[in-house]
């Protein structure tokens, strides 16, 4: 996949979306706003301000939106976006209705994708995140992140089969040095600088450029008995300094 069909699948979002549901905004954030976009491997993470709320006609309407972009465009396989009604932006983590992963559900938008839109979000249509979306409340940020990594990172820590699939590896060692840096020097970064920051905080060099590989080259398969000693060592990690930065905070 190339850059070029990342910009068709988003143009043609954006003016479908447009015709579906009276749209306020569609924002980018994550990867593709922070500089760090992978074509084939990175998320495209939209959010999309509408007028009014969504009743049950224009959430099939937007269901049937993406299922069409997903069978026409491959790029449209990593599209995500949530909808949120103007009137309630300042309750922004409360659930809306979003598509991902190929299907329809109900997901808030935590302070991270707000910080994200309000620090340097990619303005698709409409006027820009700052005009729109309030401002988090002074230690909101933090607050969040320390309660994602006690109350969902660190139970994770203690379910070992999870920490033999690719997805858990890479995930809960760049949340975990995401973390790190924002609770400790106040800044949101990107996966690539995740990845360097392991390394700084001790992470094994070798998992590392596992988790390296898959996102900016081409990995090298490993058999049964190196996936298991990786799990153990990078759930070890993980646990380890999920403790320490909750104990630092």
């Amino acid at each position: 996949m190339t850059a070029t069909e990342t910009d068709l699948v988003l143009e043609r979002f954006v003016s479908a979306v447009q015709q579906t549901v009276p749209t306020v905004a569609v924002w980018a954030h994550g990867s593709l706003a922070l500089g760090d976009f992978q074509p084939g491997r990175s998320d495209l993470d939209l959010l999309a301000i509408v007028e009014t709320t969504l009743n049950g006609d224009d959430r099939t309407r937007l269901a049937a939106l993406h299922q069409r972009l997903l069978e026409e465009e491959p790029a449209a396989a990593k599209l995500h976006c949530s909808y949120i009604v103007r009137a309630v932006l300042p309750e922004a983590e409360a659930d809306h209705f979003t598509w991902a992963h190929n299907h329809t559900l109900e997901r808030p938008v935590t302070p991270v994708t707000r910080q994200e839109l309000l620090q340097g979000g990619l303005t698709l249509y409409g006027p820009p995140a700052a005009e729109l979306l309030p401002p988090l409340l002074p230690g909101q940020l933090e607050d969040f992140i320390r309660r994602d990594l006690r109350e969902f990172w660190l139970p994770a820590t203690g379910k070992p089969l999870l920490w033999l699939r690719d997805i858990w590896v890479d995930l809960g060692l760049l949340v975990l040095a995401r973390a790190t840096v924002t609770l400790r020097d106040g800044r949101l970064i990107t996966k690539g600088e995740a990845l360097t920051e392991l390394l700084e905080i001790g992470a094994p060099a070798d998992v590392v450029r596992d988790i390296h590989a898959r996102r900016y080259s081409t990995p090298v398969p490993i058999s049964r008995p190196q996936r298991i000693r990786r799990a153990i060592r990078a759930r070890a990690f993980v646990r380890r300094g999920i403790k320490r930065t909750l104990a630092m905070a």
